[in-house]
């Protein structure tokens, strides 16, 4: 039941939410939603985390595939991000993010009491969902990390930047540093172009206030990696030049799970599921493989074919 002067609320595109699917975070916020449901009754839940700056449309390709999996898909515009209020990249404390992602989860999962559920999330969404994880590590059956921020780019993060991000930090956190360099996102030029063309997107400057949020997920990443007992799947591209692929390949050794797996694509750029036809078509594939593998089996054997 909608919240009384809930029809006065729009989305930073001037949309009413009462027109639009949306929850409605602790800080009283409204993030827009999006959900991929299947025909038939769901096998598991899925739930997609985007990055920073974007939003959760460019990921209907991968939804698409994973519903004709008979898998039900959700995700949110994270706050501060595409059709969800709040200060445009900008938030207090990363940790909003990941309470938002565990409110979305267990309105899905209440709906949908008993299927397992996995986490998709890319670039910062990979950081989200790493930590969304860990602080549930019992309720998700596996996660699915493409190109996530694992650790800062060493380039971005020197010991002087750090330092220079900290004291800017301190005397003026609205300062903004670059923006995200839209050619590193994907090969292909299409992909690039339509990045810069979504007006969904935010193509503004990154705050330090932001940038000093990032730095600290990533801290505590790299604390949490140790114990991470969950399964889980990497894929990155070994040209990432906006997430450092040493962060996943740190992942991947120091985790203390069974169950996990590392795939590099020579030469990719960030965007995997953006990148060159090919490198898309192989993460389509090892993304719906990966989940669908894990599955518990169905009740009713598909008939043998006589």
């Amino acid at each position: 039941m909608p919240e009384p002067g809930a029809a006065a609320r729009r989305s930073p595109q001037g949309v009413p939410y009462a027109d639009l699917p949306h929850i409605v975070n602790a800080d009283g916020l409204h993030l827009f939603c999006r959900y991929w449901e299947p025909a038939g009754p769901p096998r598991a839940l899925v739930f997609i985390v985007h990055g920073a700056g974007e939003h959760c449309g460019p990921y209907d390709e991968i939804a698409q595939k994973l519903k004709g999996l008979s898998l039900l898909v959700f995700a949110h515009d994270h706050v501060g991000h595409g059709q969800s209020e709040g200060d445009r990249m900008n938030v207090k404390d990363f940790q909003f993010f990941i309470r938002d992602s565990l409110q979305h989860v267990d309105l899905m999962k209440s709906r949908h009491p008993g299927l397992p559920v996995f986490i998709l999330g890319h670039s910062m969404g990979g950081a989200i969902s790493i930590l969304t994880a860990c602080e549930r590590p019992g309720d998700f059956a596996g996660v699915v990390l493409i190109a996530p921020m694992v650790q800062m780019n060493p380039n971005s993060a020197t010991p002087f930047k750090i330092f220079l991000a900290k004291v800017l930090n301190h005397m003026v956190p609205s300062f903004t540093l670059g923006s995200i360099e839209s050619k590193w996102v994907s090969r292909d030029p299409k992909q690039v172009e339509l990045y810069d063309t979504d007006e969904l997107t935010y193509h503004g400057g990154l705050r330090v206030s932001f940038c000093m949020q990032l730095m600290g997920a990533a801290a505590r990443i790299e604390r949490e990696i140790p114990t991470i007992g969950w399964p889980f799947l990497l894929l990155h591209g070994d040209d990432d030049k906006l997430c450092d692929i040493k962060g996943s390949k740190m992942m991947y050794e120091k985790a203390s799970a069974a169950d996990k797996k590392l795939k590099v694509y020579e030469g990719a750029y960030h965007c995997l599921h953006h990148d060159l036809p090919e490198v898309v078509e192989s993460v389509l594939k090892e993304v719906s493989s990966w989940i669908t593998e894990r599955l518990p089996a169905t009740t009713s054997p598909e008939p043998k074919s006589s």
